[in-house]
């Protein structure tokens, strides 16, 4: 008798963890995200700048998807949230260094004004990225943060990430249109060759306004129809690059195609699925890759009291650092969202990690930063291994380098793991508020 038990008890259990995987393996289909990742990612795309006409055609996209879903409007009824910035385009540049002139690729004038001129005696702050350091985390650090003019002195070392970031920051800076651009601070990052004896930097621009979009749709609550849960990924990338051979497209796929698309599937699925007490945001973010305007201007028109949680979606298209059927969440330990959202995934080989490269501070990195500074449980979420992947930011990142597999299965760990706070029936902890 008690061997039969334990038989029984045994297929009861086999069953029940078959079930599951099924259960979540209903939620979206490879031929769907391998249709919406190579749209977005195409050569016709052309890497979706934000200021280029290509942005438009994948938010046209985007948009469709949302409307053949079923999906309402966030904002505008054609799904886009509309947004001016002021492009301060460059005019000449001249830096001298001890009376030399540096090259091209050996300086970065960041400014918003019309007209700079630096000496000596100038009131600025100096500052430095020395060896050893991240170079990327410091340098954007200091273009997001510091309040101050500065001066940043360059370590010899990093003569080759100076040129590349040059390529990238030198054709578009950027600020949002209400603020009063001669105000803002001015960054100048310059080669550091020995002993600094005397330097004059010389700058003009002029100034443009250009319209940017968010592509953003929703689906009503019913009982909590007041509290928000954002679905998110940015759809802009870095547009075209000098060429590789024949290939100048820096096509984007992981980043963010890959995110961008796993967004698009969760609206389906919960469209579908109408499970949700609260009120579904779905959203894809413009203009990340050049400071983050679009999740910007989104979670300043909304009010982070209603907003329960966030998921930013963020480079899923190879496996993770822990393998397959993982992602990992940063800030992971700031609230308890990714762990209620494991707990939705119990009896299933998914699990949701923390962020194994905190070193980088991912947590205010991507599109979750600002809600998550507003005390809104906003995480990016995951599978980039970011201090190996050689083809980020390059045009090498194209749709055959992704594993479909692994896009999907992100796809329903999130959807299974976001259940309860869909429904209504968990909410999880703030994030502490930054000062």
């Amino acid at each position: 008798m008690i061997q039969k038990l334990n038989s029984y008890l045994l297929l009861v259990s086999l069953l029940s963890a078959s079930f599951i995987p099924s259960a979540i393996a209903q939620i979206t289909s490879r031929a769907d995200i391998q249709r919406i990742v190579e749209t977005l990612s195409a050569d016709e795309m052309r890497g979706r700048a934000s200021f280029s006409s290509d942005i438009a055609r994948a938010a046209d996209f985007i948009a469709a998807e949302f409307r053949a879903a079923g999906l309402k409007p966030y904002a505008e009824e054609n799904y886009r949230q509309s947004f001016m910035v002021t492009k301060v385009i460059n005019g000449t540049q001249a830096v001298q260094v001890n009376g030399q002139a540096l090259q091209e690729d050996e300086f970065i004038v960041l400014h918003n004004v019309s007209s700079l001129s630096w000496d000596q005696q100038s009131e600025v702050e100096n500052l430095e990225i020395k060896a050893g350091e991240d170079f990327s985390q410091r340098f954007r650090a200091i273009v997001r943060e510091n309040p101050n003019n500065a001066i940043v002195w360059i370590d010899p070392s990093f003569a080759p990430m100076l040129a590349r970031f040059k390529k990238i920051f030198n054709r578009e800076n950027v600020v949002p249109k209400q603020e009063k651009t001669e105000d803002g601070p001015s960054k100048v990052f310059l080669l550091k060759k020995g002993a600094i004896r005397s330097f004059q930097i010389a700058a003009n621009a002029t100034k443009q306004d250009f319209q940017l979009f968010n592509v953003a749709a929703i689906i009503p609550g019913k009982s909590k129809a007041d509290e928000f849960v954002v679905f998110s990924g940015h759809y802009d990338h870095i547009g075209i690059l000098d060429a590789v051979g024949q290939d100048s497209i820096a096509n984007g796929a992981d980043d963010d195609a890959s995110g961008t698309t796993a967004m698009i599937a969760l609206a389906k699925y919960f469209q579908k699925a109408a499970i949700n007490e609260r009120t579904l945001i779905f959203v894809a973010f413009t203009a990340e890759e050049i400071g983050m305007f679009g999740s910007k201007y989104f979670s300043n028109h909304i009010d982070p009291d209603k907003v329960v949680a966030m998921v930013n979606i963020e480079m899923i298209g190879k496996d993770s650092k822990f393998g397959p059927n993982s992602l990992y969440v940063t800030g992971y330990e700031n609230s308890n969202l990714a762990k209620l959202m494991q707990e939705h995934v119990k009896g299933t080989a998914f699990t949701f990690h923390p962020d194994p490269y905190p070193q980088q501070n991912l947590f205010y990195r991507s599109d979750n930063a600002v809600l998550a500074a507003l005390g809104v449980p906003a995480h990016t979420f995951s599978t980039s291994q970011i201090d190996s992947d050689s083809y980020y930011h390059t045009v090498k990142d194209e749709v055959e380098t992704l594993d479909i597999n692994n896009i999907k299965s992100s796809i329903e760990g999130i959807a299974k793991g976001i259940e309860g706070i869909v429904k209504g029936t968990q909410t999880p902890t703030r994030v502490e508020k930054l000062r």
